[in-house]
């Protein structure tokens, strides 16, 4: 009986996508814009991180925001609302990530005049997003205190590839078995150079250390 042939259409899917991804950032760097690429698992607070943070750095940068998700339009509603700054919505088709692809058109229908940063709130989900660059500057997820802090030993590649991992709901970790230390070095045990940043989204507390972190990256960003 004749073998089986194995197609590797993954590899060539993943190849394809960096090359895109490649040349959409060398765009965004020659425009002098910097495009964040914010991942989690679904309520992990990263709207909410968003809010706060871009009402402290708006009089500072332009800002806009895409929200990905498989449907509805609640979250670019909300940031709207919430920060005054250009939000709009992408509906992935029923794919639980973005790619480049599909980033560059999110980008085509966003009034980029003037625009400093772009944030992808990507689709919720610790697996799919981290395998696909977005052709973002900086990869960045939030890691909520609910979730446990033995994360980055379950999924190995989403904190691999994050250079921030914000650690979210600082505020009831009294009350789950969270250690922020253990969880710290499981992180850099991934990525001995991610930058870890505990916050409170709902309070405010640490998140101004975050907007410095963005503020930071984006004037290097335009150098």
């Amino acid at each position: 009986m004749d073998e089986v042939k194995v197609i590797e259409i993954k590899k060539s899917v993943f190849a394809d996508n960096d090359i895109d991804a490649g040349n959409l950032r060398k765009e965004l760097k020659e425009k002098g814009v910097y495009l964040l690429n914010l991942m989690s698992s679904p309520g992990s607070g990263k709207t909410t991180t968003l809010i706060r943070t871009i009402n402290l750095i708006k009089d500072k940068l332009r800002v806009a925001v895409m929200e990905a998700d498989i449907d509805s339009d609640v979250d670019a509603v909300k940031i709207r609302e919430a920060t005054g700054i250009e939000s709009i919505q992408l509906h992935t088709g029923g794919m639980c990530h973005l790619d480049a692809e599909m980033t560059r058109q999110g980008l085509d229908n966003l009034p980029m005049e003037g625009v400093d940063l772009v944030i992808l709130e990507n689709v919720g989900n610790l697996v799919c997003p981290a395998e696909f660059d977005t052709g973002s500057c900086r990869n960045a997820m939030i890691l909520s205190v609910p979730e446990g802090d033995d994360k980055p030993l379950k999924y190995p590649l989403m904190f691999s590839v994050c250079d921030l991992v914000l650690v979210n709901k600082t505020d009831v970790m009294p009350y789950f078995d969270f250690d922020l230390e253990k969880c710290t070095g499981y992180v850099r045990m991934r990525n001995p150079k991610a930058r870890v940043i505990p916050i409170c989204a709902k309070t405010g507390e640490g998140v101004d250390a975050f907007a410095d972190w963005l503020l930071t990256e984006v004037e290097n960003w335009k150098k």
